[in-house]
């Protein structure tokens, strides 16, 4: 990763500074995004850009602009930004799938699009989405979220076909990931089965690299030890 520019979306979430941190700690140079605001940091290695609203297209492509601006180009594209909900179909809220799919799909969706032409011009052009194992086959309350999940995994594999032999586009399907939050709303589950967000940075990072150039349009699935 020595000398790769990263952006990496959600930047600031529990998944995302591990992410960020262990490509800084190989050697990239990265661009995290986020929806919350950030202390503003410039460095050679390094920018944050907070308050980003991916789900709006305009704001998605002026912070990956101001990413490649800032570095000169860009290397690989990490889509962490997202979230979670969970309710039953019969008592829940049609804009809980609104919401998912915004936070989910159209965040993927528009900084791909954003990051596309520049990610054509590398020698190793990456983008690596978040699915998750759970949208390969929703259990109960977890509609709104799989059906979402689901659909970053078509994006996927559309984009891959799309910009095969430029750019590969690749998805990790983690199960539970083990974060503060996972834990608060799960206190008497076994953490130890979980995906530690180490593990799961490794994964990501791999598909990020070059060793990764013959892997496009896989769902690779990170499902701890269940």
């Amino acid at each position: 990763m020595n000398g790769k520019v990263i952006v990496v979306t959600g930047a600031l979430g529990a998944l995302g500074r591990i992410v960020v941190e262990s490509a800084l700690a190989r050697g990239a140079r990265v661009a995290g995004v986020d929806h919350a605001q950030a202390q503003v940091t410039q460095t050679s290695a390094r920018l944050e850009v907070g308050g980003v609203d991916l789900a709006d297209p305009v704001q998605a492509r002026r912070a990956i602009e101001t990413a490649a601006v800032h570095f000169g180009r860009l290397d690989a594209l990490v889509n962490i930004a997202g979230a979670f909900t969970f309710e039953t179909i019969a008592d829940g809220d049609l804009q809980s799938w609104q919401r998912m799919y915004a936070l989910n799909v159209l965040t993927a969706l528009n900084a791909s699009r954003a990051a596309l032409p520049h990610l054509a011009t590398s020698s190793a052009g990456r983008i690596v989405n978040i699915g998750a194992m759970g949208a390969l086959q929703a259990g109960s309350g977890m509609g709104p979220y799989a059906a979402s999940k689901s659909g970053v995994h078509r994006l996927t594999e559309a984009l891959a076909a799309e910009w095969k032999g430029k750019v590969t586009v690749n998805a990790v399907l983690p199960s539970t990931i083990d974060t503060p939050a996972n834990r608060a709303s799960m206190p008497k589950a076994d953490f130890a089965k979980w995906v530690a967000p180490q593990e799961l940075a490794e994964v990501i990072l791999f598909l990020a690299s070059d060793a990764a150039s013959a892997v496009t349009g896989a769902l690779i699935p990170v499902s701890g030890r269940v």
